[in-house]
């Protein structure tokens, strides 16, 4: 069992790290013109969608929010269950010539990324892919960048990031749990 070794953000924290999120993808694009917010499933999905209020609050404008499901993407498909669960993937817009923004959690190794670029590349070519990440916790094993992250956060590998949602989990916090040897 996992035990929890320090809380990282509060959802004050996470508010905040949204709205400076929100900002400076903004401020990046020159405004929300072909912009896109699409989540990876399943916690970058609310994010998304909170982003894309934020954006709102800020611009005015609306900006289409999409799921991406990237189970079938996944290098370790063959290790995580005989019948993985895929879910649907729900973009009901064309990327095509999109600035579209990934959103996930957390970011590790890259892997995830990979696949949800292979996913979303599958649908059409977006003029450019941005990627944003509430947490990014280091020990990459691809060549794989977050464009906007909400907080750093160095880890060792015998720890865990967990990003708690009201949505999922009935609170909103990140922490860090040590992983038992």
């Amino acid at each position: 069992m996992s035990k929890e070794k320090a809380q990282i953000l509060d959802q004050e924290g996470i508010r905040r790290s949204l709205t400076r999120i929100a900002h400076e993808i903004i401020e990046r694009n020159k405004g929300t013109a072909d912009l896109a917010l699409v989540g990876i499933r399943r916690r970058g999905v609310p994010l998304a969608e909170r982003l894309a209020e934020r954006i709102m609050d800020i611009e005015g404008r609306s900006v289409p929010v999409g799921i991406l499901d990237i189970t079938l993407y996944r290098d370790d498909l063959s290790t995580l269950a005989h019948q993985p669960l895929v879910r649907s993937t729900e973009i009901p817009f064309p990327v095509e010539g999109k600035i579209v923004v990934l959103v996930d959690d957390v970011i590790y190794t890259g892997r995830t990324i990979r696949a949800a670029l292979g996913a979303l590349i599958d649908l059409g070519r977006p003029k450019v892919i941005q990627l944003a990440v509430l947490i990014d916790r280091g020990h990459r094993e691809l060549p794989i960048r977050a464009d906007y992250v909400g907080k750093n956060v160095p880890t060792s590998r015998k720890e865990e990031i967990s990003v708690r949602l009201q949505e999922f989990d009935g609170e909103e916090r990140v922490v860090i749990l040590e992983t038992p040897d």
